[in-house]
């Protein structure tokens, strides 16, 4: 018997249940009974609490008012305060979804508003928190979801059919090994294949945008990697070098779930559109309707929720500190067989932005972490000395009337970099007007949407006191190629903008035109990889190529640290000692050869752990 047939079959002959199915791991209920439909809450809890699956009931469509009937009862029911900017039907799932600026007014006390909503209308709603900065490329990317909602119903069918219905395997031994596709010894492409008898499983898909061929993406092209086999892929979080190959896979034609937070699905599609407009070579490597594709397979998460995948793997995300949504990857391996703990990038420390990686897990047997910052030369100065910096060497530019630019990664960076020019406009006074180029803004608008993954202090700024730092009247957008010229032509100012590594985008056009003056200033503050143009300049260089053209350089050159997103050395160690349950084998990815095998062999010492440090291509049996 089903999981949906042995949930029907303990339901009231009355409930009047007209269909059911799976939204991945979770069931949906139809029912045409308007009253089992209002009040079997309790029925339903009591099923959730014995069969431990999250269990939704929802009204059949011949109880639902018509859209055009239910859009105009809840505009006049919700206060014109909440801002409501769109009411979305998925008719497909009897789900409305109300995107508002002040969402708390379109709940209600206590939710009241909602089950007003509900009652009358027959749908059942969600509310949204719409970004106050406006972003038509987010709101294009968040609707896919909803004019796909038909297809959305049939696709999350199929992935609850797998985890409860098709089992795959019939040994009884059980086993589970990881394959390193990318990201060992080296920074970029994170790519690992987890295989266990019953399931093969993803975890990130990234690209190497420093690197060039076939160094750039993942080996999948090794025997046990079938994208026709695989059941799921896990993304940590919205990076390039961990999700940027992620719709190739589409390409390909992987048709099954991508697992991620919501702000990471959002800033993934951003990243991914900007890297194809961007793309270098006459063809890029997927198209937008490959990042559409994408988008129409995730599941979105919430920290702490746990969900199954597949038959034998559980997946639970937990907070990794690192960029907004960024997430430690849990997996629960057969029935507590196994337990495996996947970082991607994580920051042990709290930012101005977000708060530390999570420490405490039900249980951790593994442990794969990332060693970008791993060896003993890489340790940060505070973030406060790494302020400090950064105010001396703006304010000395400023006053030798020169501009600053600061070539970022669009997301995490730009935004926390924004948070400490907001900080001291907002303790020291500081006026200096701030120039936000590139993807940054629409990343910024998603950082505005989803405030509840914030650090606590921000998140209640927001929420309590309607103040977010990063609407500051200080940050100007620049939106076109004319708009940015009168940035380079303008008095003195901040420039942040993409990309990070001067690899390409607007900062390449502002540092041709600033670069000659040695009364401007670069500040680099993210990692530059080895061999991009922003690794030459911050070693010395003092002329560059870029697209044939000479450029050279007299500005002033600064790099700081601190303000990264990884963990450095110290961090890293810590967390480890920290970490409870303490693992008992530990994995180290991602990172130089040097520091990769630095860290290894001080955790080695320190924990007296089983420490592994892969290559490309090799394979590890985790028990």
């Amino acid at each position: 018997m089903s999981v949906l047939d042995s949930i029907l079959e303990k339901l009231p002959r009355d409930a009047g249940i007209t269909s059911s199915c799976y939204e991945g791991a979770n069931i949906v209920l139809y029912t045409k009974n308007k009253t089992f439909f209002l009040h079997g809450g309790d029925i339903i809890r009591q099923m959730v609490s014995e069969i431990k699956k999250r269990i939704d009931l929802r009204a059949d469509d011949s109880l639902r008012k018509d859209e055009e009937k239910a859009e105009k009862f809840i505009r006049d029911a919700v206060s014109k305060d909440a801002d409501i900017t769109q009411i979305l039907f998925e008719s497909a799932r009897s789900i409305i979804t109300i995107e508002a600026k002040k969402p708390g007014l379109a709940i209600g006390k206590d939710g009241e508003l909602l089950k007003k909503i509900k009652e009358e209308t027959f749908w059942t709603p969600i509310v949204r928190r719409e970004s106050a900065i406006p972003s038509k490329i987010t709101t294009s990317i968040r609707n896919v979801l909803f004019t796909e909602s038909d297809y959305r119903r049939k696709f999350l069918h199929s992935v609850g059919q797998r985890i409860y219905e098709i089992k795959k395997s019939t040994l009884d031994d059980m086993w589970a090994r990881i394959s390193i596709l990318g990201a060992g010894r080296e920074v970029g492409r994170s790519c690992f294949l987890l295989q266990t008898p019953e399931s093969k499983v993803l975890l990130d898909c990234g690209l190497n945008i420093a690197a060039t061929g076939k160094y750039a993406y993942p080996y999948l092209s090794v025997p046990e990697f079938h994208i026709d086999d695989l059941d799921a892929v896990i993304i940590s979080h919205s990076h390039l070098d961990h999700c940027g190959f992620l719709p190739y896979l589409f390409k390909m034609g992987y048709k099954g779930p991508v697992y991620l937070t919501e702000p990471t699905r959002d800033i993934f599609a951003l990243l991914a559109l900007d890297y194809i407009e961007l793309s270098h070579s006459g063809k890029p490597l997927y198209t937008s309707a490959d990042v559409k594709e994408t988008i129409k397979h995730t599941i979105s998460l919430e920290y702490g929720e746990v969900t199954d995948i597949t038959p034998d793997i559980r997946l639970t995300f937990y907070n990794a500190g690192h960029i907004l949504g960024s997430a430690l990857v849990h997996l629960h391996i057969g029935e507590g067989w196994h337990n495996l703990l996947y970082t991607g990038d994580l920051k042990a420390k709290r930012s101005l932005m977000l708060n530390p990686a999570q420490i405490t897990f039900p249980r951790v047997e593994t442990l794969m972490i990332e060693s970008t910052y791993g060896a003993p030369e890489d340790i940060m100065p505070s973030r406060e000395e790494c302020e400090d910096s950064q105010m001396k060497i703006i304010k000395e530019t400023i006053a030798r009337k020169g501009k600053i630019l600061i070539p970022s990664l669009g997301v995490g960076r730009s935004q926390e970099i924004m948070l400490t020019l907001e900080k001291a406009a907002r303790e020291e006074g500081f006026k200096v007007p701030v120039y936000v180029d590139g993807m940054i803004w629409d990343v910024t608008a998603v950082y505005a949407s989803y405030p509840r993954f914030m650090a606590t202090d921000v998140r209640e700024k927001v929420f309590y006191e309607e103040q977010n730092p990063l609407l500051n009247p200080m940050f100007k957008r620049v939106g076109s190629g004319k708009e940015r010229q009168e940035v380079i032509d303008g008095p003195p100012c901040v420039i942040i903008a993409t990309s990070g590594m001067l690899t390409g985008g607007p900062s390449v056009e502002y540092f041709k035109k600033l670069a000659d003056n040695p009364k401007n200033s670069i500040l680099f503050v993210n990692y530059q990889a080895e061999g991009s143009p922003g690794y030459y300049v911050q070693r010395g260089d003092t002329e560059m190529k870029f697209d044939a053209e000479s450029i050279k350089v007299n500005l002033e050159r600064h790099a700081i640290t601190g303000f990264s997103g990884h963990a450095d050395k110290l961090e890293l160690e810590q967390y480890i000692q920290k970490i409870k349950p303490r693992p008992k084998k530990i994995i180290v990815v991602h990172g130089e050869t040097s520091k990769t095998l630095s860290l290894a062999s001080n955790i080695h010492k320190m924990f007296r752990v089983e420490t592994i440090a892969p290559k490309n291509l090799e394979v590890i049996r985790l028990r």
